[in-house]
């Protein structure tokens, strides 16, 4: 049996993208990576629409929106929370994910998380440095292969299975 699976073709597929402009100096470096990667893999820039929020915390509510509007086939969060002396941290991490996983499993479109959250800006920066260490080219990636893995179930969902309805 062959399994379904994702591929990396983002050729006539729609992208979401949500970026915090919080800790931007890290936001920015992730955004670049995802789309130069969404490039590499044949998404035309025209499909591509990037939306800037304040910061993480705002990003589940606008990924939903991009999301129920049926306009993509995939969102991609990215984001930097970077611990500080406080609990805020744990709260704006928590909720944040919390959110965008409700967002993806409300709407049935694939929302990606691509927020770093790490100890120091040091870290954050190593994790939006080269490449193929960049989460946000892994973002991109992971969103091109759930797009394309939806698609591929949707096509499943439509087959006849050979059973009769009574």
């Amino acid at each position: 049996m062959k399994p379904t699976e994702g591929h990396l073709n983002a050729r006539d597929l729609r992208f979401g993208i949500v970026v915090s402009k919080f800790n931007e100096f890290v936001t920015s470096r992730l955004e670049a990576a995802a789309l130069e990667t969404l490039k590499k893999h044949g998404a035309a820039e025209e499909h591509l629409q990037i939306v800037r929020v304040p910061g993480a915390f705002e990003i589940p509510l606008v990924a939903r929106q991009l999301a129920n509007s049926k306009q993509f086939d995939a969102v991609i969060c990215l984001g930097a929370v970077i611990r500080g002396e406080t609990p805020h941290f744990d709260f704006i991490s928590a909720e944040m994910s919390r959110g965008i996983a409700q967002a993806s499993l409300e709407t049935g479109i694939p929302i990606i998380f691509g927020v770093l959250t790490t100890n120091t800006a040091e870290e954050a920066l190593a994790r939006a440095g080269a490449t193929e260490v960049n989460r946000g080219t892994q973002a991109a990636c992971t969103a091109i292969e759930m797009a394309t893995l939806m698609k591929e179930l949707h096509e499943i969902d439509r087959k006849p299975t050979g059973f009769r309805q009574v």
